[in-house]
This record gives structure tokens, C-alpha cells and sequence, in this order.
């Protein structure tokens, strides 16, 4: 393995290059790493996914947060906390 390959795809089952960086695990939420951090960039963990898994995975990302399920008028955004 030379020094600079590129990291695999972290999502379940996959083994391309993890060309694209994101905050979200493969369950679609973000994940704090619980490490001391100086800034909100540095606090949570970051993923590799290939093209294609990080387009499926924020797909339904949005189709779920697009979900009426238990929202109502009183549902406090997690933006306003």
C-alpha cells in the first residue's frame, strides 16, 4: 500500500476509492467524536464515500428529514437549540 492511496469507501459493503468527505456515517447522521476540538469543523468525525454511496446516502438524508411522520407546528428545528 503506497503513502498516498486513496481511502476506501467507508459505507457498508463497498470498496471503491472514497473520493468525497462528509460528516455523516453511513446511518446518515452526524457523529461527534467525543475528542476535545477547537472549532465545530474539527468536532465530528469525518467519512470517505465514493460518488455514488454518498449520493444515495444523502438522498435519504433528505427524503427522511422531507417526512412528515411525527412533525407537527411544535417541532423544534435541531438549527434553533
Amino acid at each position: 500500500m503506497s503513502v498516498n492511496s486513496m481511502p476506501r469507501c467507508d459505507y457498508p459493503g463497498c470498496d471503491e476509492d472514497g473520493t468525497t468527505i462528509s460528516r455523516l456515517s453511513p446511518e446518515g447522521y452526524l457523529v461527534a467524536t467525543g475528542k476535545k476540538a477547537y472549532s465545530f469543523h474539527e468536532a465530528y468525525r469525518r467519512f470517505h464515500y465514493c460518488a455514488k454511496c454518498h449520493s444515495d446516502l444523502m438522498s435519504n438524508v433528505w427524503n427522511r428529514v422531507r417526512t412528515p411522520d411525527d412533525k407537527d407546528d411544535d417541532h423544534v428545528a435541531p438549527t434553533a437549540i
